[in-house]
């Protein structure tokens, strides 16, 4: 039998900055930001949004659309790393939001950027275990991404949530086989009391190029396996360290320039639309790429999702489009979110960062 996601549902915030206006505030050239990051945008939270109404408000689009009874949840894991308190988890916060209370697990779940793709895989793991006697999971990545003004992340900032209900797999099958890779490392860490995280940035590039090598390795004949996919997804930190490791891989590999070059634009730049349009939203990353990859395939067509975090851990697995992904009804979602937001000027995001 297999297991995966039932629905899906997005969450973006009400604002936004043009990276241009941040050049132009920072003194910066444009293309800085535009060309060598590939950043276009940076979502930021509006009155009365953080990090739970994002979470809460993607996971009741998801109920929604999945139209099961709210007693069937068995379990309700968010990865992020926008905790709100030391111990009381996320996921009891967006509870509360959701008005759910009864039999079943609740737990946030941590590994920076990767904390989504573990909270998806123990929900796709439990329902296959056979431990959820036919209950379904919820699962939510959210986060709210800020780096310190003036910092070089700061280009990169977003904000988002998506959310899983994981059961029968009408959106997508999630394959249980996956290919993972970790190495102990400090490239992007934020200690207790901090506010803004601490980045190495060439260590955490090195650190993303080599998970990404590793892990797709696991498939054997890599071009071959790339090949029989319709997209391959990747964790977006910023568009162009999504270049650089898919050029890496194809070094590793050997393959010739023109084809690591093929790839990247037929089956990594169509996915990273959204992501352009939102900024580095962390543990939702990902799967906000992943999200515009399934919408408008066929039932049983192919896609790749490397997911990465710092500290580090990496995974790359594959999912299998259902019967819902052809009419992708979560697309409506970011369309409403992102035809409703409002464009803040370098002033406005000024006082916004207390500056």
């Amino acid at each position: 039998m297999e297991h995966g996601i039932a629905s899906l549902g997005l969450k973006i915030p009400s604002r936004y900055l043009d990276v241009r206006d941040l050049a132009e505030l920072r003194g910066a050239d444009p293309d800085k930001f535009t060309k060598g990051l590939g950043c276009h945008e940076i979502a930021l939270l509006g009155e009365g949004e953080d990090v739970v109404t994002l979470a809460a408000d993607a996971a009741e689009r998801a109920l929604e659309r999945w139209g099961g009874d709210r007693r069937d949840i068995g379990l309700v894991a968010v990865g992020t790393e926008t905790a709100q308190d030391m111990s009381r988890p996320l996921s009891a916060f967006v509870a509360e939001k959701l008005g759910l209370a009864g039999r079943y697990r609740s737990y946030e779940t941590k590994h920076a950027c990767y904390g989504g793709t573990v909270a998806l895989r123990q929900g796709v793991e439990w329902r296959a275990s056979g431990a959820a006697q036919g209950k379904a999971a919820l699962v939510i990545a959210a986060d709210v991404a800020l780096y310190a003004p003036k910092d070089p992340g700061e280009p990169t900032q977003g904000a988002g949530a998506v959310a899983f209900v994981v059961a029968e797999p009408e959106v997508a099958a999630v394959d249980l086989a996956s290919h993972a890779w970790a190495e102990p490392a400090f490239d992007f860490w934020r200690p207790v009391g901090e506010s803004f995280p601490r980045v190495d940035g060439p260590l955490s590039l090195d650190c993303y190029k080599k998970a990404t090598a590793e892990c797709f390795a696991q498939l054997g004949d890599v071009q071959a396996a790339l090949a029989e996919l319709e997209a391959v997804c990747f964790h977006v930190p910023f568009p162009k360290m999504v270049k650089k490791a898919v050029m890496h891989l194809g070094e590793a590999q050997g393959w010739e320039t023109g084809a690591t070059s093929a790839l990247f634009e037929d089956k990594v730049i169509p996915t990273m639309e959204w992501n352009r349009k939102v900024g580095n939203c962390y543990t939702a990353s990902l799967w906000l790429s992943a999200a515009h990859a399934l919408a408008g395939l066929e039932q049983g067509q192919r896609i790749g999702a490397f997911s990465y975090g710092s500290g580090y851990g990496s995974e790359l697995l594959t999912l299998a489009a259902g019967p819902a992904a052809k009419a992708g009804a979560w697309t409506a979602d970011i369309e409403a979110d992102l035809g409703s937001r409002e464009r803040i000027d370098a002033a406005a995001y000024q006082a916004y960062r207390g500056a």
